[in-house]
């Protein structure tokens, strides 16, 4: 005869809705606010956040993209300067 078993778990707590939210609670929304002055306020939101290489190369290659291409020289220096912060974190990971 064969014996098997079931597993079962604690009922789980509601998720709290805010959960997953807290970095846009970092991110200036205000209409006055430039995309630049948005992603700064992520990146330094995110500094200690572990991220996978392969994810941060893609933004670089996204961003490097965005410097050739844009017209506005505010945004060309913002991606510019991320790229330059994203390749000093993978050297620092390496």
């Amino acid at each position: 005869m064969r014996q098997t078993s079931t597993v079962t778990t604690a009922p789980q707590p509601p998720r709290d809705r805010a959960l997953g939210r807290g970095i846009t609670t970092l991110i200036p929304q205000a209409a006055s606010v430039t995309p630049a002055e948005q992603a700064a306020a992520v990146l330094a939101g995110m500094r200690s956040v572990p991220v996978r290489i392969g994810v941060l190369q893609a933004a670089i290659v996204l961003l490097e993209e965005r410097v050739r291409t844009t017209e506005d020289d505010t945004e060309r220096r913002a991606a510019a300067t991320t790229v330059a912060m994203l390749r000093s974190a993978i050297g620092q990971a390496g």
